[in-house]
């Protein structure tokens, strides 16, 4: 070896010129066995991958890869192009319009590979072709005789379904407790070996009661009154009476509107007001106090116009979809906002209804959830038709007199009209070419010349002038003119007097074709404000007539309403309903499609496994301060999993069964050991076993709603004013933030009870909140919330001691306690019965006693200054504005 690496080396120099050189050569002789080795690896690698190639794929791990990243998006459950879907072997041996596209053993007699492999038009898939390993891979599939096997082993449909998708269980309360939901209860509890806390005292009890049922203090009398015999049975007689309450409907209607993002007016950039829309407000009152069954009240909300015997209350229930953040104008020439109305109509039904974001599914699968963008878009079809109407409040005989006695004044007023309009045509023609002469000459022109013989560049520059059309003319008119203008004017004015009064008018929706709406705000053309859509070319009506038909929605792969797909039928969430169809009928009294009422029916059907869990589990929340699942809008994966899930399925069925009664539902829980538990109770093991008191092994402490600690610093000061119902009073704010937002309306009420009125009927603004209740975290109102976040920041405080409400009602307060005592310990002992529910204690008493002394001396003597610091003090502590 030697030997010949020399003459090789020789060699090598000789040529080269070099000896240098020769060092490489010995190198290469040194690795040419390790050369060899990596050769022949290299080799039985490619033998092997040559194997693989040949062995038949598995559908699982090389074949569904390609159908869900290349082909489903157009023939999966969300669109079928001609009819074909590659989501099940039967489907492609079924085939879709052009034949069976699978045959099994045959991949060149397979339309699935001709058209992949393009033998075959169109060539597929559209987004791009398959790569050369993806074709050989579907071609080797096809040939093996196409197997579909999944994982071996894999679950069911219904054991993979998400716990909230299941039916709940009618469990068995376990032994041990005489109520079934301290039984489930206390199960838990044994198990983690945590005690439950005794009973609250009954001051802290009749309080929990009072500010839970009705947001108000419970009055001294009523206190003393349980609290000499707090037994069971004057328990639920105190909660029977609250339940009966008008102001119960108050509070707990506070709770509905923030999940149906209620408000007075419109947001965005103008916040219009919606001067109807606190009939829906008072509707979801008079609701709550009747205990109308709570499918019925889902259903009048969703379909009030379409459900049996619908009434004024019903078709007002319909607001709901009307109160949510809304542009007002241009929806017919602009599709985006009617494609955002309607999400925002998907996203509320989804929350509040089911507990779910159906609205993620808007542009995509749910990424975390069993809902398919084909479920989202067979949902925006039940709503699809929808249109906002108003209508007027009374019955059919007093409408049709209205409209008669209407339309005989306005055939009066018409010619006048006309004659009006011709006397002032030729002044508007001069104002129009006095103010056209302002522009240049190639502005004039295009104006001038007719419109259908205008250029395109004509066009542009005579719509960016439209504005001087309306031009004022007034100074052009003769002076005997302006006489005969006079007079038509008074002949109008005295006809209209005989005008009937308006009839009361509420804002609801019902099915129609929003593309042929009567021109509303901001659908007059303007320069750049949008392009004017062409429906000339369409049949239909604003509002349905004989042969109605709804007009049709389109599945948007990219959830761009300028990208439409196939026509999409209305239905529901399919894993929760199933693949069964979804078949709406119109209703009898009224021309409509029936489909939002037939969603409204599937969501309240007892066979819905989210409807009534979704409900209790909202007003488990509101009474111990955290839900069952404390995620209360969303039962998803995103949310948490139920602490209970045996009593959260019980308490749903318990519901259902009673008649979906709300009413029954606040008793079931209220007459709870764990609903009458103490607060105020320490337990180091209870404490380390559950921290989070998720056990409820204590009751827990909750800082009231602003609305509430609002209310009850009027009803400490005896100012509360209980007028209910009607348009929202305007609670005062300061001139600089009402300078800050001038958008809207914002009509300041009157000083004094107009403006003391339950904090549920205060204007709800969307643009500009109270900040009385800004700063006591009222949630945002442009999304639904089922649940306020409590924060802890400094200016609560400085607002309750500062504020010119709060400073108000304390001087009110210490005028209160100056006419029911006549000395300073009798005033402080009122002032903790009325403020806080109980009498102070002696070592309360006497600090308060010095307080009121130092105070006399800092004001000079003055008693009743020095009451009112005090009554501040009160108003301020954090036992008046926690509940426990």
């Amino acid at each position: 070896m030697a030997d010949s690496q020399a003459d090789q080396c020789q060699s090598f120099a000789a040529n080269h010129e070099s000896e240098v050189h020769c060092y490489w050569v010995k190198v290469a002789y040194m690795i040419r066995p390790v050369l060899i080795l990596a050769l022949m690896t290299l080799l039985v690698g490619a033998l092997q991958a040559a194997a693989a190639d040949q062995a038949a794929p598995t559908f699982e791990s090389d074949v569904a890869p390609i159908f869900e990243t290349r082909c489903a998006q157009c023939h999966g459950a969300k669109q079928q192009v001609s009819g074909l879907r590659v989501d099940s072997r039967d489907a492609l041996l079924r085939g879709g319009s052009r034949g069976a596209a699978l045959e099994p053993g045959n991949s060149e007699a397979s339309r699935l590979y001709q058209h992949v492999a393009g033998m075959a038009e169109p060539r597929m898939p559209f987004g791009g072709e398959l790569s050369a390993p993806e074709i050989a891979t579907l071609k080797r599939w096809i040939d093996s005789g196409a197997d579909w096997a999944t994982t071996a082993g894999e679950a069911p449909q219904e054991e993979r379904l998400w716990w909230a998708f299941k039916q709940p269980v009618r469990w068995d309360p376990p032994e041990g407790a005489e109520h079934p939901v301290d039984a489930f209860l206390e199960h838990r509890r044994a198990e983690a070996g945590v005690s439950a806390a005794p009973r609250a005292n009954p001051g802290a009890l009749v309080r929990r009661a009072y500010l839970d049922l009705v947001g108000l203090m419970p009055p001294p009398d009523v206190v003393d009154k349980f609290a000499a015999a707090p037994s069971q049975e004057a328990f639920e007689e105190l909660v029977e009476g609250l339940l009966n309450s008008p102001r119960y409907g108050e509070r707990w209607g506070r709770h509905w509107l923030d999940a149906v993002r209620y408000a007075d007016s419109s947001g965005y950039e103008h916040d219009y007001d919606q001067p109807h829309a606190w009939r829906y407000r008072d509707y979801v009152i008079r609701a709550f106090n009747e205990d109308k069954p709570y499918d019925r009240f889902v259903q009048e909300q969703l379909a009030g116009d379409e459900v049996e015997h619908p009434s004024s209350d019903s078709l007002i229930a319909t607001g709901m979809m009307r109160v949510g953040p809304r542009v007002l104008f241009r929806e017919k020439d602009n599709p985006q906002y009617r494609y955002n109305y309607l999400d925002d109509m998907i996203a509320t039904t989804g929350r509040v209804f089911l507990g779910l974001t159906v609205d993620c599914a808007r542009c995509h699968d749910h990424k975390f959830d069993q809902i398919s963008q084909m479920d989202y878009y067979r949902t925006m079809a039940v709503f699809f038709p929808y249109v906002r109407y108003e209508f007027p409040l009374a019955d059919p005989e007093t409408i049709r007199q209205h409209e008669a006695a209407t339309a005989a004044v306005e055939a009066k007023v018409e010619p006048l009209k006309q004659r009006m309009e011709k006397i002032q045509a030729p002044y508007r023609r001069m104002a129009r070419e006095r103010a056209l002469e302002q522009f240049p000459e190639e502005i004039r022109t295009a104006v001038r010349t007719p419109e259908g013989e205008r250029t395109e560049g004509q066009r542009l520059l005579a719509a960016q002038v439209r504005s001087i059309a309306s031009g004022s003319f007034e100074d052009l008119v003769s002076e005997q003119d302006a006489e005969a203008l006079a007079a038509v004017r008074a002949e109008i004015e005295e006809l209209e007097r005989e005008l009937p009064d308006p009839l009361p008018t509420a804002m609801g929706i019902r099915d129609g074709d929003y593309r042929f709406a009567p021109d509303g705000l901001g659908d007059e053309p303007q320069p750049g404000k949008g392009d004017r859509q062409d429906f000339s070319g369409i049949e239909g009506t604003w509002l349905p007539v004989a042969g109605y038909r709804p007009p049709v929605a389109r599945f948007m792969p990219n959830a761009d309403y300028r990208t439409l797909g196939d026509v999409v039928e209305p239905g529901v969430i399919e894993a929760l309903a199933g693949p069964g169809p979804f078949r709406p009928r119109s209703p009898a009294h009224r021309i409509s499609s029936g489909r939002r009422l037939a969603l409204a029916k599937w969501i309240t059907s007892p066979e819905n496994p989210l409807s009534a869990r979704v409900m209790v589990n909202r007003v488990w929340m509101h009474h111990f301060g955290a839900g069952i699942v404390k995620t209360a809008g969303n039962f998803g994966a995103m949310g948490t999993q139920p602490s209970h899930p045996r009593l959260l399925d019980w308490l749903a069925t318990e519901f259902v069964r009673s008649g979906w009664s709300l009413k029954a539902m606040h008793r079931l829980m209220m007459s709870s050991k764990a609903y009458q538990m103490a607060a105020a109770h320490d337990d180091d093991g209870a404490t380390a076993a559950d921290p989070e008191n998720d056990l409820l092994w204590r009751y827990r402490h909750r800082r009231l709603e602003a609305e509430v600690i609002r209310d009850i610093i009027l009803q400490a000061a005896g100012n509360l004013n209980f007028e209910a119902g009607g348009p929202g009073f305007f609670p005062p704010i300061p001139d600089e933030v009402l300078e800050g937002f001038p958008k809207g309306k914002w009509d300041m009420s009157k000083p004094g009870p107009e403006n003391w009125r339950r904090s549920v009927f205060a204007y709800a603004k969307r643009g500009l909140r109270y900040p009385l209740f800004e700063v006591f975290d009222q949630p945002n109102m442009n999304v639904t919330c089922e649940r306020r976040t409590t924060t802890t920041v400094p200016t609560q405080a400085l607002t309750l001691l500062n504020n010119r409400f709060s400073l108000r009602q304390a001087d009110a307060f210490a005028a209160r306690l100056e006419r029911l005592a006549n000395n300073d310990r009798a005033r402080i002992r009122e002032a903790y019965r009325i403020a806080l529910g109980r009498a102070p204690e002696e070592g309360e008493l006497e600090a308060n006693l010095g307080f009121l002394e130092r105070q006399r001396g800092y004001h000079e003597g003055d008693a009743h200054a020095a009451l009112v610091d005090l009554c501040s003090v009160i108003l301020n502590l954090n036992e008046f504005v926690y509940a426990g």
